[in-house]
């Protein structure tokens, strides 16, 4: 799962092939209407979550829409979803590529839920066995049309699956900590950004 060397546009659509056929196997504990909140993990699982405000109003949020479509909050330099024409649609298979110390890894997942409300929008994808890790994410945008707050929340539940990601595991957390803070970093550019965002 890991390698020295970038993996090549024609391995990644191979990967991305092989995952078509491969089952989920996050712990099903995402879902876009409820998060982990108070429940406890199975052993060996960490939760992460995250909310940052990107702007106000509808212009702000039709925006970070926008974003959302292009995986802007993937496009972070060290991270990309490498297949960038996927769509967020349930069974998408997503790869996302990562460097990191040196080293590269292509991690696959499938989209299993997705909402696309005049409020919220948004999807979860759970892990395949072509992922470094095991687990599941929740990307979800908000629009508080109360205080007109566009609000981006990130929410993960994962333990590692690899043997250097198990005997790294402070490293790995480091990362994770990281693509978070990288994420709002990147949505909120890109909100500001928008030509259309007055």
């Amino acid at each position: 799962m890991f390698s020295l060397t970038r993996p090549t546009a024609a391995a990644i659509e191979e990967q991305v092939t092989a995952a078509r056929d491969l089952p989920v196997d996050g712990p099903g504990f995402l879902t876009l209407a409820l998060g982990v909140e108070n429940r406890g993990l199975p052993p060996g699982f960490e939760r992460d979550r995250s909310r940052s405000v990107l702007g106000r109003g509808q212009t702000a949020f039709a925006s970070a829409k926008r974003a959302f479509a292009q995986w802007a909050p993937f496009d972070l330099g060290w991270v990309r979803v490498a297949n960038p024409s996927a769509s967020i649609a349930v069974e998408q298979i997503v790869a996302v590529e990562a460097q990191s110390l040196g080293l590269w890894t292509l991690n696959l997942s499938r989209i299993v839920e997705t909402t696309d409300t005049s409020e919220r929008f948004g999807f979860v994808y759970s892990t395949t066995a072509m992922h470094v890790e095991q687990g599941e994410e929740r990307f979800l945008l908000g629009w508080d049309t109360a205080t007109g707050d566009v609000w981006y929340e990130l929410e993960a539940v994962s333990r590692p699956r690899a043997a250097l990601a198990r005997l790294g595991f402070p490293i790995t957390r480091g990362f994770q900590h990281r693509f978070a803070r990288d994420s709002h970093r990147r949505m909120r550019e890109a909100v500001l950004a928008d030509k259309s965002v007055s």
